[in-house]
């Protein structure tokens, strides 16, 4: 029989069911879906988490005071140190070789005034490149620069949740505010950078000089943690080896662990796309099993075909059709049935994509390798799960299914 041929009674065939036909197609229609959306989901909560890294400054490394770990995904210090100071970046800027910039930093959770006004926030210390080095912008005003920071000068420059919540959305650029009982002059508003690999809410706190915050505010002498911007990407390595050696023998750490945590971009980055890429190995594969349950509910429909049309196979044998005619027959069904769910199934979910990064805010990277492997795999799965009841149409003798009421 020629291949136009019996398409166009595959067709007849399966819009004489219309509701079972539907039904089955529906089931690979949501297998496929749910391939693309949850697979597009991960890729871009990757893509979301590598950004933020990105973000946060290019060829960093960032040295922790303490033993530093991730807990679900976020860092937590085990104990307050005090080891680690301001002295110990300008030693790393003046003798590892790979390194370009420093800039140390510390930060407190402190209440904010203005006017009325007053709310708790992160008020972080910083030198003038941690501009540079962390890609910080200003969006309004302008950043302190190197003789502010070492004069003590109090200034400081808010993030837009601060605007919001404090100044009611108006420009605070020239407001005096007080940080805890000290009075500071706002000179800018940083440009929103949005939640932080580690949850933190980089729009939500107060930048000023750290010479300022170390001696009139938190009044100490340690801080909490230095960024170190190397000259390219090649080098983290070797810089991270260099800072770990100078930093053990400036603490006279000697056989003792180390009282600090490096973190290199370069792990961080890998480790973040390896967690990122098994848990989208993890939840495609989830999803895949609703293609499983569409394909066994192709092989119900079929074995149900096959019995109710004993008498049609019977006839088409007994004027010639051959076994392979009859095969290929309950194939192509099947295989119709499969494509068309998996056709349907992509475009709901590059819609669904859409409607997500549009309407709900959330991060979806539109995988077009794995919308084509959905769309492959419905099409493998049809005909997988066609084979036995194809097999089982083709291998009935003429007399039997004729004599079938």
């Amino acid at each position: 029989m020629k291949i136009t041929k019996t398409i166009a009674l595959s067709y007849k065939i399966l819009t004489a069911h219309k509701l079972r036909t539907a039904l089955c197609i529906s089931s690979m229609t949501i297998g496929v879906a749910a391939v693309v959306v949850m697979v597009s989901m991960g890729r871009g909560a990757q893509k979301r988490v590598l950004d933020m890294i990105h973000d946060m400054g290019t060829n960093l490394i960032v040295v922790n005071a303490g033993h530093v770990t991730l807990v679900g995904g976020r860092e937590r210090q085990s104990a307050i140190v005090t080891s680690l100071r301001p002295e110990d970046a300008d030693a790393i800027l003046d003798h590892c070789t790979s390194v370009i910039e420093v800039a140390p930093e510390t930060s407190r959770k402190m209440n904010v005034e203005w006017e009325s006004e007053n709310l708790m926030t992160e008020i972080v210390g910083i030198s003038p490149a941690a501009f540079r080095i962390r890609n910080i912008e200003i969006k309004t005003g302008s950043n302190f620069d190197s003789i502010e920071n070492d004069t003590g000068k109090r200034v400081a420059i808010v993030g837009s949740v601060i605007v919001e919540k404090l100044f009611n959305g108006e420009n605070p650029v020239g407001y005096r505010i007080r940080i805890g009982n000290a009075p500071f002059d706002v000179v800018g508003v940083m440009k929103a950078k949005g939640v932080d690999a580690n949850g933190v809410d980089r729009d939500d706190r107060v930048l000023i000089p750290i010479k300022t915050a170390m001696l009139r505010l938190v009044r100490t002498t340690f801080i909490q943690k230095i960024h170190i911007q190397v000259a390219d990407s090649e080098q983290l390595e070797r810089a991270e080896t260099e800072i770990r050696d100078l930093l053990r023998e400036r603490h006279r750490l000697r056989d003792k662990p180390d009282d600090f945590t490096i973190q290199n971009q370069a792990t961080l980055v890998q480790t973040e796309r390896e967690s990122a890429r098994i848990l989208t190995l993890l939840i495609g594969s989830v999803a895949a099993i609703s293609l499983i349950v569409g394909g066994i509910g192709i092989l119900a429909v079929m074995l149900t075909a096959s019995r109710e049309r004993r008498r049609e196979i019977g006839l088409r044998r007994a004027i010639g059709a051959r076994r392979r005619d009859i095969r290929t027959q309950f194939l192509l069904e099947s295989l119709i049935i499969a494509c068309l769910g998996g056709f349907s199934g992509t475009v709901l979910g590059i819609l669904s994509n859409f409607l997500a990064s549009k309407l709900g805010g959330w991060t979806a990277l539109q995988s077009w390798d794995v919308t084509g492997a959905g769309l492959a795999l419905s099409a493998i799965i049809g005909l997988i799960f066609g084979i036995y009841p194809a097999s089982k149409a083709s291998k009935l003798e003429p007399i039997e299914a004729l004599r079938t009421e």
